[in-house]
């Protein structure tokens, strides 16, 4: 009886949290990440990646290919965990047993499904996509496949907010043609190790030898690679433990011969862990660099904080300090920032400043990642200004007004906040202006803009 393994994939997910929860976005082409357009793009909405922004992507660079209609929006990691929880307690009902992989994705193995019809599949999975819908306001993608692999692979096509289902009979034809960086697992030092021998796609790959693969990739990852290019992948789904250290690493194909590469380097690792770590929602104490020379020796430190932290510029300032450079190690291949020792609870501490101190990057040298120049691109429509106010108001701050309730700050300076109230279950909401001391202008609890109040109370009790 034929087995189906669903993945599920929600569509540009902290983009899609912000236009539900904030009706004025919907159809604008959002940004989600710092307002003042440093750092990198934490998600991207469809009408952003229409004009090639996306996730990762400097947001200085993702601000000039979307122009002037650009709306940047800070992250809200309450707001994206309530949702997450919420989406996924909905597919636990329905599938059973999953296997989350992120705050977004996971994998599924519904036992109704098993022996099912590729129709019968399809029917299933878009009910599932609607019981979403109806009660998160959410789009979903989800692929279905005889594995992990072939469902991955299936809600890449489904996107954005659709079902495709990959029939058994049906893997060779579709998946051959892809290239071969479509198979997990197969990133930038892989794909051209396998280019190297003349392997373009995934049906070159199969077409070779097992031998061959592991010659040139190792026995492990070669015959892994191997097995899932001629469609087996028997991996099963179960529940992932809780992960005891969050990373991002990442291998050059040129070495780094410099600091200042070496400091984008070391950015641009710990700013992925980071996002990881929100996702997480858990603090970090210990940080560690890992740093691989190019004789492939590796050097590995770590500092243990006092407390737990989710705070990046405390975090990243730890990892410069342990940071080491070309010119007391040799050229760098591979840079990699970690953070361990996780905990719930986070402690705020009277002076965080002490904690960091650290020279940072050059800002130059954010062109050794992007190769793009900051923009000069005119305010968005929607204008979002990041100039604080008397009381320390900042652009897309919650708040909450006695009379107009629940809204978002959409510029602040000169001693006035803008205000636009409106929430998930209300229309495009309309904006008022405030002294910056209005004593009932308040902040608010950015997860209230969801108005699942009967949710919420349900998980408290």
């Amino acid at each position: 009886m034929e087995r189906w393994v669903l993945h599920i994939d929600m569509d540009a997910f902290f983009a899609s949290c912000e236009q539900l929860t904030r009706p004025t976005l919907r159809g604008r082409p959002v940004l989600v990440g710092g307002v003042s357009g440093r750092g990198v793009v934490a998600g991207a909405s469809y009408e952003a990646r229409k004009f090639g922004a996306r996730s990762a992507m400097p947001m200085h660079q993702a601000r000039a290919l979307v122009g002037f209609s650009a709306v940047v929006v800070s992250p809200r990691k309450e707001v994206y965990s309530a949702a997450s929880q919420r989406v996924f307690e909905i597919v636990a009902r329905e599938a059973g047993v999953i296997e989350q992989l992120s705050i977004d994705e996971a994998y599924l193995e519904p036992e109704e499904l098993v022996g099912a019809s590729p129709a019968a599949v399809t029917e299933w999975a878009h009910h599932l996509r609607g019981v979403i819908r109806a009660e998160t306001g959410l789009p979903a993608s989800i692929g279905a496949g005889s594995g992990k692999q072939y469902a991955k692979i299936g809600s890449g096509e489904a996107k954005p907010d659709g079902v495709f289902v990959l029939p058994r009979a049906e893997q060779e034809k579709v998946i051959g043609p892809m290239a071969v960086e479509a198979l997990w697992g197969v990133g930038p030092v892989t794909r051209s190790k396998l280019n190297q021998i003349g392997v373009e796609t995934i049906a070159d790959l199969a077409a070779l030898s097992q031998k061959e693969v592991e010659i040139s990739l190792g026995p492990t990852l070669g015959a892994e690679l191997w097995l899932r290019a001629r469609g087996v992948d028997e991996r099963p789904v179960v529940p992932r433990a809780e992960a005891k250290q969050i990373s991002a690493e990442h291998t050059y194909l040129a070495d780094l011969q410099t600091r200042a590469q070496v400091d984008a380097a070391v950015t641009r690792a710990g700013e992925g862990a980071h996002r990881r770590l929100l996702i997480d929602g858990r603090g970090a104490r210990t940080v560690s660099v890992k740093l691989r020379m190019a004789d492939f020796r590796i050097e590995s430190r770590s500092f243990t904080l006092p407390y737990a932290t989710d705070e990046l510029d405390t975090l990243m300032a730890t990892a410069f300090r342990l940071v080491r450079y070309p010119e007391e190690m040799g050229p760098i291949r591979l840079v990699g920032v970690s953070f361990s020792g996780l905990e719930e609870a986070r402690q705020n501490i009277l002076f965080p400043e002490l904690d960091q101190q650290v020279v940072t990057p050059p800002p130059a040298d954010s062109d050794y990642e992007s190769g793009m120049r900051a923009s000069s691109d005119p305010e968005p429509e929607i204008s979002v200004s990041e100039l604080s106010g008397a009381v320390g108001w900042r652009a897309t701050q919650d708040v909450r007004h006695p009379e107009y309730g629940h809204g978002w700050v959409q510029g602040a300076g000169h001693g006035v906040v803008s205000v636009r109230f409106e929430t998930r279950s209300t229309t495009r909401g309309i904006t008022r202006s405030f002294a910056a001391d209005d004593p009932d202008l308040q902040l608010a609890d950015p997860v209230d803009s969801l108005d699942w109040a009967e949710w919420l109370a349900d998980r408290e009790e």
